[in-house]
């Protein structure tokens, strides 16, 4: 059985704002999880769910007992 965390929250970032992240700009993507926590992480973690309209949806990260990521993946 696995003693890893899994955090929910939703993301809305347009596409002009992740463009900051590919020019320098920022880094790290700050988000408040469901259950109030804020959330901070490489903007590189969410790459793959960039489109045309930015990145929206409902996300899942997996962290390990000493808060290593391991994935983030898209529920909605």
């Amino acid at each position: 059985m696995s003693d890893n965390q899994f955090i929910r929250f939703s993301m809305n970032i347009s596409y002009d704002q992740y463009l900051a992240f590919y020019q320098g700009i920022a880094k790290t993507v700050s988000v408040i999880a469901d259950d109030g926590r804020r959330i901070v992480f490489p903007a590189g973690n969410i790459r793959r769910f960039l489109t045309k309209a930015g990145i929206q949806g409902y996300f899942e990260m997996e962290l390990t007992p000493q808060r290593k990521f391991v994935g983030i993946k898209k529920l909605a």
